[in-house]
C-alpha cells in the first residue's frame, strides 16, 4: 500500500518503518502522509497494543527533506510555520497521546526533526553507532516538532542549549547517560530487543500500560494535589478492569497473567 514506509501489525505489535534509505529516511509530504494513514490504523484497529517505530538501512531519519521543497536561492519564501502546522505537530501530538506504548529503535544517525520524533516516543533504544543531531541551528531555524520543548526537560538547560545552538552529533552512549534515551545497545542486538520488549508490551496491561504513559506525560503540568486526585481517579478506573483482577488472580494462583486489554 505504501512507497515511503512499512506497515504491519502482527500479534498486538504494530510495526512502521520509514522506509527511504536513500535518503536517510527525510520525510517529504508523502511521507507524511502515509505515516499518518498508518497511525490511523493503529488507532482504528482493536489488535494494536503497541507501537514500534523505527527506520530502514544505516539511519532512523535525518529530519526533512529539503528536496521536497522550493529552497533554492531566489525561489518564493517557504511557510515553514505551515509545514509545521501541517505535518510534524500533528504528528508529535499522535505519537504522545496514543493510548499504547510507542517504542522508537534508532538504528542510526537521527537529525533534525527526526532526533526530536525520537524523543518524544515513550521508550527510545538506540544501537550505539547511533547519533542524535539538533542540525536546525546550521539552516537559521530554531529545533521543531517538539525539540525547544522535550530537550530542556530530557537533558536539562545547559545541554539542551548546547545541542541546540552547536548541533554537535551526541553519541547514543552519550545520550543515555544524559537521560534522553531509555537505552544503548549494541547495533546487532537493537531489533532483538525492540522486538522482544514490544512483544512484552503486545501482551501487558494495555489500559493501565496508557494510563502510566498519560499520567506521566501531563505530571509536569499539574500540583501534587492534582496528580494524586488523578491518581485515585484512574485507579479507580482501573481497578474496574478485567486485566486488574486477572492480574491479580494470575498473582494469587502463581501463573503467568493471560491480559486483553481490557
Amino acid at each position: 500500500m505504501y512507497r515511503t514506509i512499512l506497515f504491519d501489525l502482527t500479534d498486538g505489535v504494530a510495526r512502521l518503518t520509514l522506509n527511504r534509505p536513500d535518503r536517510l529516511n527525510s520525510f517529504t509530504a508523502e511521507m507524511h502522509g502515509e505515516v499518518a494513514d498508518a497511525l490511523d490504523r493503529v488507532t482504528a484497529e482493536n489488535g494494536a497494543r503497541v507501537l514500534l517505530l523505527t527506520g530502514a538501512g544505516r539511519g532512523f531519519c535525518a529530519g526533512q527533506d529539503l528536496n521536497d521543497r522550493a529552497v533554492a536561492p531566489g525561489s518564493a519564501p517557504v511557510d515553514l510555520g505551515d509545514s509545521v502546522e501541517r505535518y510534524y505537530n500533528p504528528l508529535i501530538r499522535r505519537l504522545v497521546s496514543l493510548d499504547m506504548p510507542v517504542i522508537c529503535a534508532v538504528n542510526g544517525v537521527a537529525a533534525g526533526a527526526g532526533a526530536n520524533i525520537a524523543f518524544a516516543c515513550d521508550i527510545v533504544l538506540a544501537a550505539r553507532s547511533a547519533k542524535f543531531i539538533e542540525s536546525f541551528a546550521a539552516i537559521g531555524l530554531i529545533p521543531d516538532s517538539g525539540g525547544t520543548w522535550v530537550l530542556p526537560r530530557l537533558a536539562g538547560l545547559p545541554r539542551a542549549l548546547g545541542m541546540a545552538l552547536t548541533g554537535e552529533p551526541i553519541a547514543a552512549e552519550r545520550a543515555e547517560q544524559w537521560g534522553l534515551i531509555w537505552k544503548c545497545i549494541d547495533d546487532e542486538a537493537l531489533m532483538d530487543e525492540a522486538q522482544g520488549l514490544a512483544a512484552r508490551f503486545a501482551a501487558g496491561p494495555t489500559l493501565g500500560l496508557a494510563a502510566t504513559k498519560h499520567a506521566i506525560r501531563g505530571s509536569g503540568l499539574k500540583t501534587l494535589d492534582d496528580e494524586l486526585d488523578n491518581e485515585r481517579d484512574l485507579m479507580r478506573r482501573l481497578g474496574n478492569s478485567a486485566d486488574y483482577r486477572e492480574g491479580v488472580a494470575a498473582f494469587l494462583e502463581k501463573r503467568k497473567p493471560v491480559f486483553t486489554g481490557r
